[in-house]
């Protein structure tokens, strides 16, 4: 079947649309996944202001949300109808719908709840399709942390690997997966990807940019030392895993907050711009780094919008040997392209009765099935349950 998957992640930046032929093979124990297109739909000016206006810490109404959900929904609707046409030449089976995050209720190691907005009703209308949707809720209600969700996906690819392997997700926040034969895979969030480095790209450009483009400012600096050792004591670090977070605790605010903690140590003032952003740069590689050493792995595939950066691979590359770096595409995948996959994937699970989400992973008591259904404009007509949960996952190039 045709799956079309949609998701926009805490950059709030756009809507990234990825369509894939997904079958279950050799009993279902086989996933075979054929990218067929991939592409990124900018949120609407006014939409991306309100999503962020409305991110941790901030304040909101109900009435806010209402509107969030409704015109990310809308949104949504549109990429994933252009994303049929252009994709799977005007013909589709299922959408699977990440939505928009706007809260991770995280207390310490314990996740209590998750929002994703992004009414999928529009979605559905919009397209005619079936849509899964709400896709963490189930795990979290299950006792994990709803995340790192990325994990189905890792494990499956990855699994049967003689060496221990880890994959590397770097988007607003980074998350790994490890897979250690004969061993429990692990995942968790390691801390700040490219949220910090954003948000400091932001401040230092009043505005004007919303990220560090090719590490350029960073490229200029030298990590603070004062400003780097007050962010590595960050308490978060040393939860035991599994592990996840957000802008919740990674927000702007958590930035101007350190800051003004260090600001004694230079008379009131805060680092030169390039220094600034180097040691946010220092803090990710170090954080991932050091969440991997225990694992002794001896790969590390990357993927997500961190990877442009190349200041960033630069000092994760140093800070991991000698475990190499490599990126996700050599393993068939689009690194920025990963995650629409990967919710897609999660979607086609569902819909045949399979799991989303891994309890080695997220620390739930069993493996639930993910999401919620809403119907398209046809009967709602489901397969049988698969008898046997995936073992692998093998992409194909198309025509392949």
């Amino acid at each position: 079947m045709i799956v079309i998957g949609v998701s926009s992640g805490t950059s709030a930046d756009g809507i990234d649309v990825a369509a894939a032929r997904i079958d279950l093979e050799d009993g279902g124990a086989v996933v075979r996944l054929t990218p067929l297109g991939f592409g990124t739909t900018p949120y609407s000016a006014s939409l991306r202001e309100a999503v962020r206006a409305a991110l941790p810490p901030a304040a909101t109404t109900m009435e806010a949300v209402c509107r969030l959900d409704t015109r990310i929904g809308q949104e949504f609707a549109a990429a994933a109808l252009r994303g049929i046409e252009e994709f799977a030449g005007g013909h589709a089976d299922l959408v699977a719908s990440h939505g928009q995050t706007l809260y991770h209720w995280a207390d310490g190691a314990t996740v209590h709840g998750t929002l994703q907005l992004g009414q999928p009703a529009w979605i559905a209308e919009a397209t005619g399709l079936p849509v899964v949707s709400d896709l963490r809720a189930a795990d979290v209600a299950a006792g994990g942390q709803g995340a790192p969700l990325a994990s189905t996906l890792d494990l499956l690819m990855l699994g049967g690997r003689a060496e221990p392997t880890a994959a590397l997700n770097l988007g607003g926040i980074a998350n790994v997966t490890v897979v250690r034969e004969g061993l429990p895979p692990r995942a968790f969030d390691t801390g700040p990807a490219n949220a910090l480095i954003d948000a400091a790209a932001r401040l230092v450009t009043g505005g004007r940019a919303d990220l560090d483009a090719d590490g350029a400012i960073a490229r200029t600096g030298r990590p603070d030392p004062v400003l780097l050792e007050h962010l590595l004591a960050e308490p978060y670090y040393r939860l035991p895993v599994p592990r996840t977070t957000g802008l919740e605790l990674f927000g702007p605010g958590y930035l101007e907050a350190a800051l003004r903690d260090t600001s004694r140590a230079r008379d009131g003032g805060r680092p030169s711009d390039g220094d600034l952003l180097a040691t946010l740069v220092e803090l990710t590689a170090v954080t991932v780094a050091d969440a991997l050493e225990p694992f002794g792995v001896t790969e590390v595939l990357a993927s997500g919008g961190g990877t442009r950066n190349p200041v960033l691979m630069e000092r994760l590359a140093a800070r991991l040997a000698p475990a190499r770096l490599d990126s996700s595409e050599r393993i068939g995948l689009d690194g920025d392209a990963k995650e629409a996959y990967l919710f897609a994937l999660i979607g086609f699970l569902s819909w045949h009765g399979l799991a989303g989400s891994v309890p080695d992973c997220t620390g739930a008591r069993r493996a639930p099935v993910a999401g919620r259904l809403t119907p398209g404009t046809a009967p709602l007509r489901l397969p049988a349950p698969s008898p046997v949960p995936p073992r692998r996952l093998y992409v194909e190039a198309p025509g392949g």
